[in-house]
């Protein structure tokens, strides 16, 4: 199944999209035969944010009403990041960033066949060690652990390359009716949305599969 391509639509501060990047992974270990090419999609959960990004307790008090009632979230969220190997460590957050650059950082490394490994470890620096991914320096830094030469990835993120990218695809997916993430879309047509369990991912990928089997014979027959 060479044919089949899937589109993660997600943001790189959604916590929901790590848990569903872990729950993706998985359901995929489960059809070890199928190799679909897997595009991650620019989604921008806060696009007004500065470029500097916000102080993350004025941020939740914006967002929440205040902490107390993001900690009965937050609760939750640590529980089931627990169930996928996932150390939310959420008072490590300091501040909430624009993740344009990040999304820069993955579209980078998806250009030289790093962009899973990108996702995976941009998920881990915000959520598990609190680093800023809106901070260009931090960002480099990360590109460095990706094994992406430093004076390449200082080019691409030290001006605004991909920057109109990043919002255009962001535009392109709310206009396609995303309106939450993370979000799958199979070969441009079927999707389904939120951090679902590996059982309903599996069942995605085959009806996937069997969409592609009957397209030869759709095409045939007309």
């Amino acid at each position: 199944m060479g044919g089949m391509h899937i589109d993660i639509v997600f943001d790189t501060v959604c916590p929901w999209c790590f848990v569903g990047k872990r729950r993706f992974d998985r359901a995929l270990k489960l059809r070890p035969h199928l190799k679909p090419e897997v595009r991650y999609r620019s989604f921008l959960l806060n696009p007004d944010l500065p470029p500097q990004g916000v102080d993350r307790r004025e941020y939740l008090e914006r967002k929440f009403g205040g902490s107390h009632q993001f900690d009965r979230i937050a609760e939750a969220l640590v529980y089931t990041g627990k169930g996928e190997g996932i150390n939310f460590a959420l008072d490590k957050i300091k501040r909430t960033p624009n993740s344009a650059n990040s999304h820069r950082l993955v579209r980078l490394a998806h250009t030289l066949g790093r962009q899973h490994e990108a996702v995976e470890l941009l998920f881990t620096a915000y959520f598990e060690r609190g680093l800023d991914l809106g901070n260009v320096e931090v960002l480099i830094r990360l590109a460095e652990e990706l094994g992406i030469e430093r004076h390449m990835a200082h080019a691409h993120l030290s001006g605004d390359n991909d920057l109109n990218a990043v919002y255009t695809e962001n535009a392109r997916m709310h206009r396609l009716g995303i309106t939450g993430v993370p979000c799958y879309i199979f070969n441009e047509g079927r999707a389904i949305a939120g951090a679902q369990e590996p059982e309903i991912l599996v069942r995605m990928l085959d009806m996937a599969v069997a969409q592609e089997a009957d397209r030869p014979a759709m095409q045939s027959s007309g």
